[in-house]
């Protein structure tokens, strides 16, 4: 059986293409491996009755023609779905498969960054040369409808099932944009998502955004320092809507801020503690730094912001955060089907955990509306109404 340990966060901040079908997105996409925590022999769950079960729909029902294979998935399902653990998930094997592929930002889709609410998904951005972009999908649209399927309160996976379909095939969007209401018939294509955007603005001040810590975040990151700072006097991190990702891009971009202590530790069911350390390079150590969070800044963005916060390396603007501080380990089937299961806690260098309770950033400042969030992929529509990055701008110097 081979194991992968994963962070996921909880509230969702995704591009479309990313989630799939039948399957929570993931980590808002998983981190990197981690070392293989050791799990202490617990009571055996007693399969008498499923076995049962199984023998009485082979023996007696009456349609000879069973699908084995599903009722085989319903009851992997059924022991996942037990546990009452939001962050455990049963995937198949094709499921896991497409899961594969978005760690490394390869998504098929229309090309929209989400977040999810009670109300409708809402639009925070679009990707550069993406059909939701050419289509003229703008942030802080609201999509009310898919086809005929009304989203009110709609899951990432359920948006997804509706939105996704095969490359040249086309998707019918209703979006709510102020007080009108507009048609989308876009064409789904395959998309290679950046992880990371950056602009320079006011002139000296560079911003920086992650909108999940994929497989390419760390060298995204990296690229996008070595352009940006040179000439900047501060920078604005934002992480807003940030549901996770790869432990290592998270670790990766703490490194590039702090020159060293831990970035974050996990402890298992024994209570093995195992402490991460700050790597290298640190090219970004001594520029003033602030970070923007929300509620939707989750798992190991909230890894990010929390190291970074307890090593008072920057300061935090925005709303509380996800709270979501566990761990996951990816245990893959002999058929190819996954189950990600939580094995573990992570805690901040501190000791301290932001599990259900999130992180509280240094300033807080509640943005009026989605729609007021600045998008660095459309720079002419400025940032005049984003509250939390005018007020992270104000901590910074004046150039």
């Amino acid at each position: 059986m081979n194991r992968r340990v994963a962070l996921r966060g909880g509230a969702l901040l995704i591009a479309l293409f990313v989630a799939f079908a039948a399957g929570i997105y993931v980590d808002q996409t998983f981190p990197d491996y981690l070392p293989y925590v050791g799990h202490a022999t617990a009571g055996r769950i007693d399969l008498t009755e499923v076995q049962q079960a199984a023998r009485l729909i082979q023996a007696d029902y009456v349609d000879s023609n069973v699908n084995t294979t599903k009722l085989s998935q319903s009851t992997v399902q059924g022991l996942v779905s037990g546990l009452n653990d939001p962050f455990t998930a049963y995937f198949t094997a094709d499921q896991y498969k497409k899961l594969q592929d978005s760690y490394q930002g390869k998504y098929s889709g229309i090309g929209v960054y989400l977040t999810f609410g009670s109300s409708y998904p809402a639009i925070t951005g679009t990707v550069p040369g993406s059909p939701a972009q050419a289509a003229g999908l703008l942030s802080g649209d609201q999509i009310t409808q898919v086809g005929d399927k009304d989203t009110k309160g709609f899951t990432a996976d359920q948006l997804t099932t509706l939105v996704q379909g095969p490359d040249g095939t086309q998707v019918t969007l209703t979006v709510l944009r102020g007080a009108q209401t507009l048609t989308f018939t876009i064409t789904r294509a395959e998309i290679q998502v950046p992880t990371v955007r950056s602009a320079l603005i006011t002139g000296h001040i560079f911003y920086i955004r992650i909108y999940q810590f994929g497989a390419q975040t760390a060298t995204e990151f990296a690229k996008a320092l070595a352009t940006g700072l040179p000439g900047a006097t501060g920078l604005v991190l934002d992480l807003r809507g940030n549901g996770g990702g790869f432990t290592s891009a998270a670790e990766a971009v703490i490194s590039q801020f702090v020159t060293g202590g831990e970035t974050f530790e996990t402890r298992d069911r024994t209570k093995n503690v195992d402490r991460h350390q700050v790597s290298s390079p640190h090219s970004a150590a001594n520029i003033p730094l602030v970070v923007l969070v929300d509620a939707n800044s989750a798992s190991a963005s909230e890894i990010v912001a929390g190291s970074l916060q307890v090593h008072q390396r920057a300061k935090l603007v925005g709303t509380v955060t996800y709270g979501k501080g566990s761990v996951q380990e990816d245990f893959v089937l002999s058929d190819g089907a996954d189950i990600h299961l939580t094995v573990a806690r992570w805690y901040l260098p501190n000791g301290q955990t932001i599990d259900k309770k999130g992180i509280t950033p240094d300033v807080l400042v509640k943005l009026a509306n989605a729609s007021d969030q600045f998008d660095v992929t459309q720079l002419s529509l400025g940032y005049a109404k984003d509250t939390q990055l005018n007020a992270a701008l104000s901590l910074l110097p004046a150039g």
